[in-house]
């Protein structure tokens, strides 16, 4: 396993080089990157058929930086800069622990202030550059794909906190044990809290402007299919404890590789099962016992998913039914797997489930019902 990208770097090319990154963090910017190239291509594509329209906003050029905006930056600079001189004068430290460093308390405070100094006056130099005399109000056309970026961030910051709500809520006697690592751990991600807030964060800013909700969800449908994929491969190259159960079953198909039947998960980063012998450092755990590498299985299905949404994209004329044909994939997709896969279950009246075969079966259900109200809503849908 890769718990970090030196570890890939070593594994590939047999170079020792320490760096502040783990292999599921840089696969998530990856998805997002992903997401970010599906919304756009799909938003543009609708754009062109004038399914979504452009907005005009109206903007006041030519002032000079106000108080806010300087305050604004210099703050931003001065966090960049009181973390990131601090993560260089301890490079040991912020390799062997990036999470200890970002979230403490601890920086240097001589960078902080020099960044939030450089920060402001920078925001002064580029307003100096377009002030004018008296300032005017002119409208601004904003066409539906470039706000792409925008709510991919959206979706990252408010996706990031509803999987960690989710996570610890699946998680509650851990959670409890220390509510504050819960809450500021990079580990520990439910996909579908993500799901839930990111994309309700995603349709408020589509919104306001002006793309209205149905046609915002089925832009959303393949990209989001397409990041899940991408994003499954660093759980499963990083160890991160999505496995599934144990399998000590024969291989059904002797050309079928062992780690894509059953697999041990050595130096995962969950630090999970017995020690390695003669290994030294911080991912020295090996699982006793070889288990179903279900993140493998979601990043082939995903993408398989995400190639039938992708080509059946241009024939679904009706708003929603995209995105509820999404829901219903998605659902049955993570359903069977999670009957492979460890995880919390719940017992309600005598019915054993996980919170994912919960959620999973109630977006299938959902899903079902968007696809059969836009074929009932045709006619109301087509001018919608």
């Amino acid at each position: 396993m890769f718990p970090t990208v030196s570890h890939f770097l070593n594994y590939l090319f047999g170079i020792d080089l320490p760096l502040p990154f783990n292999t599921f963090g840089v696969f998530v910017a990856l998805a997002f990157v992903a997401g970010y190239w599906a919304f756009s291509q799909e938003a543009k594509r609708k754009e062109a058929l004038g399914i979504i329209k452009p907005t005009t906003r109206k903007v006041v050029i030519g002032e000079p930086a106000s108080m806010l905006s300087l305050a604004t930056n210099a703050f931003f600079g001065f966090l960049v800069g009181y973390k990131l001189i601090y993560a260089l004068l301890n490079y040991k430290l912020f390799v062997s622990d990036s999470q200890t460093v970002l979230l403490s308390g601890k920086g240097n405070l001589l960078g902080g202030l020099a960044l939030a100094a450089l920060f402001a006056y920078w925001e002064y130099k580029e307003k100096e550059k377009t002030k004018l005399p008296k300032p005017k109000t002119i409208a601004v056309t904003v066409r539906p794909h470039e706000l792409m970026s925008t709510l991919i961030v959206w979706a990252a910051v408010w996706g990031f906190l509803g999987a960690k709500i989710f996570d610890n809520l699946e998680h509650w006697d851990t959670f409890i044990q220390d509510p504050i690592g819960g809450l500021l751990s990079f580990s520990g991600l439910t996909f579908y809290g993500g799901l839930i807030c990111g994309g309700a964060a995603v349709l408020y800013i589509a919104r306001k402007n002006g793309i209205k909700p149905l046609n915002m969800l089925d832009i959303g449908g393949p990209g989001m299919m397409l990041a899940y994929s991408v994003g499954r491969i660093g759980c499963h190259l990083s160890g991160d404890g999505d496995w599934g159960i144990v399998n000590l079953n024969p291989k059904p198909f002797s050309w079928l590789p062992d780690w894509l039947w059953a697999y041990t998960y050595p130096n995962n980063v969950a630090n999970e099962g017995v020690p390695i012998a003669n290994c030294v450092g911080k991912f020295c755990n090996v699982l006793p016992q070889p288990v179903y590498p279900t993140p493998i299985y979601e990043v082939i299905a995903a993408f398989l998913i995400f190639l039938v949404l992708w080509k059946i994209r241009h024939r679904i004329k009706l708003p929603g039914m995209m995105f509820g044909i999404y829901l219903m994939f998605n659902g049955l997709e993570r359903f069977f797997v999670e009957l492979i896969r460890v995880n919390s279950k719940y017992t309600v009246a005598g019915i054993s489930f996980t919170q994912a075969e919960l959620i999973s079966s109630l977006l299938f259900i959902c899903g079902l019902i968007l696809v059969i109200f836009s074929i009932k809503n045709k006619e109301k849908l087509t001018n919608y």
